[in-house]
């Protein structure tokens, strides 16, 4: 028996069916309602046998089955990302410098700083989602003059949301803009006197400008895109992921960008489940696309680790709006010709689809179309089919999806782009933005994700903490409490809701005899941590059918080896991924504001962290002071431009 060490618990000699796998002395939330409550879990061949105490499952031990003390933690079903860009985010994993988690731009900078010293010549950093302005004490993006600062001589790229990036001097050279460059339909350069961009590229609205210019980067060979996925899949399961819906996107090609998970999963080598989606890539040809791929693949085609689902979540572009709130909604043309030709197409050939649907004008017309074709008797066909986002979605569109059987996919961008939804939208209507409470009273199949990695972080609890406490990753307050998510609601959302979405329910999201053997022990327990801790939880230990595909703290060498990061530059090999902050000492409903010492610290590291912070802020003042921006002495009045804060 390999095990820790255990006491109570003996292997059996005439133990006919052993499990592989046992997890006892735990707090398991199994998410089924005929049992919530269990100490311990056994798994063999993939599923889970039984759940029970040490003398229920003692008969299941055998010489050779794992026994794993959870040491009183919490135990929970695996997560599951509805909505995750899981296939992409892999093939460019380790050329990210990521800033999810990091607290100060000053921390960011000089990330960004060391990173320019590690990469070679030809090669860009690449900042690409997972953060906000919001989350850094200072309360600002960075400047394209301390972008240059940072790299003089390296192209770099900042992805800010789907609403702007910022680019160096170098990155615009590389990148071949100049003052000639036209902008893009839905972009816009910012320019200089001589009419040069500056390096700040707005999407006003349309993500084109951003996602087309970072496709100009080099890209990793075919066996470093293998290695880059197994890491960033692993970095998934560091926080208990075990499944994800993968939701296709722009320069997502089929089969090409597929190839490196086919072959994982062809080599028995993902740690996470993957159900995927097929995104026509080109405008003009979707039709010719879907209609191929029809006669191709088939949705579910593949095995419980990798998976067709069906298509989108863009079935033509034309239909598709935009998520940047720091811009107007887009108004569309006319689209519901071409798309009515994709979703008759999709339906009469036994295909589900998802449609990325940001703003309830957008929904309210796909709803119509779907509705001529329920009348002709045509959909949903028993195919299952769902909305993306939905974040302005009215109660009169909501009851339309339940009438035709749809589903919502919810995800928390109101984490990073929440602020600007209410500088533009005003407060109110950022109260039932998106209405998550309004699609559960309403009897919707409602699942829960986060849009990474180019939007919201891929960190999972982050986004259940937004579910649960309604307050974005600087803090602000957007719904009131009735709006809120239990907690244990909100992980139903992430675990069983996503297998809803892939025709998995019953098998997947739950602890329980016959069900996957995916489970995650939590660093913390989610179900009584203050509220503020939510976002600072890990797992200490990830099973995805029964396999362990990620281990720390005391299980630390339990999981399977996985070869070392490549190239040796990334800035993966150098700063991980998500850049973990520890729990709270604090126990109030309110959070600390941005600029409080880091969670967890100790007395000493608080003091530090406080001089630290008088520190910026004298740096900041002597800052503004050199620039002619600090408020008058005489007056109090604040100068009319603050370079540091308005780009």
């Amino acid at each position: 028996m390999t095990s820790m060490p255990v006491s109570g618990v003996v292997p059996a000699t005439d133990t006919e069916e052993p499990a592989d796998l046992i997890v006892r002395n735990a707090k398991v939330h199994t998410g089924d309602p005929s049992r919530p409550e269990a100490r311990g879990v056994a798994v063999r061949n993939g599923d889970v046998i039984a759940l029970g105490d040490d003398h229920e499952l003692a008969h299941l031990v055998g010489p050779s089955t794992r026994v794993v003390d959870a040491l009183g933690r919490r135990v929970v079903p695996g997560l599951n990302d509805s909505h995750l860009h899981v296939i992409r985010g892999g093939l460019n994993y380790v050329l990210e410098l990521r800033w999810d988690g990091v607290r100060w731009l000053r921390q960011a900078l000089a990330m960004l700083r060391e990173q320019a010293g590690r990469t070679p010549k030809g090669q860009w950093i690449r900042v690409v989602g997972g953060w906000t302005a919001d989350q850094f004490a200072e309360q600002r993006m960075p400047t394209v003059a301390e972008l240059n600062a940072a790299a003089p001589d390296t192209p770099v790229f900042v992805l800010h949301l789907y609403q702007s990036a910022l680019m160096n001097r170098a990155a615009v050279r590389a990148a071949g803009f100049t003052a000639e460059t036209p902008d893009p339909p839905g972009g816009q350069f910012l320019r200089g006197r001589d009419g040069s961009p500056t390096g700040v590229l707005l999407a006003a609205p349309s993500a084109l400008i951003l996602y087309s210019t970072l496709a100009k980067a080099p890209l990793l060979e075919p066996d470093q895109q293998r290695v880059s996925t197994k890491h960033f899949l692993r970095e998934l399961n560091r926080f208990g992921l075990t499944s994800a819906v993968d939701a296709a996107g722009g320069f997502q090609n089929f089969p090409d960008n597929y190839r490196t998970v086919i072959d994982l999963a062809r080599d028995g080598e993902l740690t996470l489940r993957i159900a995927y989606h097929l995104f026509p890539q080109t405008a003009g040809q979707e039709i010719a696309d879907l209609t191929r791929w029809i006669r191709t693949v088939r949705p579910e085609d593949g095995d419980s680790w990798l998976r067709l689902n069906g298509a989108g979540e863009n079935l033509t572009w034309a239909a598709a709006d935009f998520e940047n709130f720091a811009e107007p909604r887009p108004e569309l043309a006319a689209y519901e010709a071409e798309f009515e030709t994709a979703v008759r197409l999709l339906t009469e050939n036994g295909w589900g689809f998802r449609l990325h649907a940001t703003y309830d004008e957008t929904i309210r017309r796909d709803l119509t179309v779907l509705e001529r074709l329920a009348a002709e008797g045509l959909f949903p066909g028993g195919n299952r089919w769902l909305f993306d986002h939905a974040e302005t979605a009215s109660d009169e569109s909501l009851d339309r999806i339940a009438a035709l059987g749809g589903a919502v996919s919810v995800q928390n961008r109101m984490s990073f782009q929440g602020r600007a939804f209410v500088d533009r939208y005003g407060a109110a209507a950022a109260t039932r933005t998106p209405p998550v409470r309004r699609m559960l009273d309403k009897g919707l199949t409602v699942a829960a994700g986060t849009d990474a990695t180019r939007v919201s972080s891929y960190n999972p609890w982050v986004a259940l903490h937004w579910l649960v406490t309604g307050r974005t990753v600087g803090g602000l307050a957007l719904y009131p409490r009735d709006h809120l998510l239990t907690r244990e609601k909100a992980l139903e959302l992430y675990t069983r809701g996503g297998a809803r979405l892939t025709g998995e329910a019953e098998v997947k999201g739950i602890l329980r005899e016959g069900c996957f053997g995916d489970l995650a022990i939590l660093s913390d327990d989610y179900l009584t941590v203050p509220a503020e801790d939510i976002p600072h939880i890990e797992s200490v230990l990830t099973v995805v059918g029964g396999r362990i595909v990620h281990a720390a703290a005391e299980y630390e060498g339990l999981a399977e080896d996985l070869e070392p990061v490549t190239p040796d530059w990334s800035p993966v090999a150098r700063f991980g991924g998500y850049q973990a902050t520890p729990r709270s000492p604090w126990t109030s409903p309110t959070p600390p504001a941005p600029w409080a010492p880091r969670p967890g610290a100790s007395g000493a590291r608080q003091a530090s962290d406080v001089a630290d912070a008088v520190a910026e802020a004298e740096e900041h003042r002597r800052w503004r002071a050199a620039r002619g921006t600090l408020p008058d002495p005489r007056t109090d009045a604040a100068p009319a431009f603050d370079p540091c804060f308005d780009l």
